[in-house]
């Protein structure tokens, strides 16, 4: 049975294919796109999509960013334990934290914390009072 080559090799064996000649000079030209047809202007009363975000003083750039979403996390305090200790939880089991009581949460949004709050309830749930707001300064020092 004769041995076949792998297409993949082949294709980058110079043998097989020809040089391609490349005009450094000239600009590129675009591939040629199905035709998208241009939003026509809206309607009187309706959201006009150039002025996207004019309302609030934003940019249409900056509008578009507004509606992505983001993981809000409230923590209570961290532990390390290991995993023999946690296998033996149960329940009414005590995990001790490393915050002490009365020292206000931290809020973290996409694991970068933003600001702390103190723990209130509203309406039967839950909820956070901001207490201090990291500037930011020192939320941008945070990503490097």
């Amino acid at each position: 049975m004769p041995e076949r080559e792998d297409p993949c090799i082949m294709a980058h064996d110079p043998k097989t294919q020809p040089p391609m000649d490349f005009d450094w000079d000239s600009p590129l030209e675009e591939p040629a796109s199905p035709a998208v047809p241009k939003p026509s202007p809206a309607a009187p009363g309706g959201p006009d999509p150039q002025r996207a975000g004019d309302d609030r003083g934003e940019s249409p750039n900056l509008a578009l960013l507004l509606d992505i979403p983001l993981e809000i996390t409230a923590e209570l305090g961290r532990t390390r334990m290991i995993i023999n200790d946690l296998l033996q939880l149960g329940q009414g089991s005590v995990i001790e934290l490393n915050k002490l009581a009365g020292e206000p949460l931290e809020i973290l949004v996409n694991q970068k914390l933003i600001a702390r709050g103190e723990v209130v309830v509203v309406n039967e749930k839950f909820g956070i009072r901001l207490t201090d707001i990291i500037s930011p300064v020192d939320r941008i020092k945070q990503l490097g």
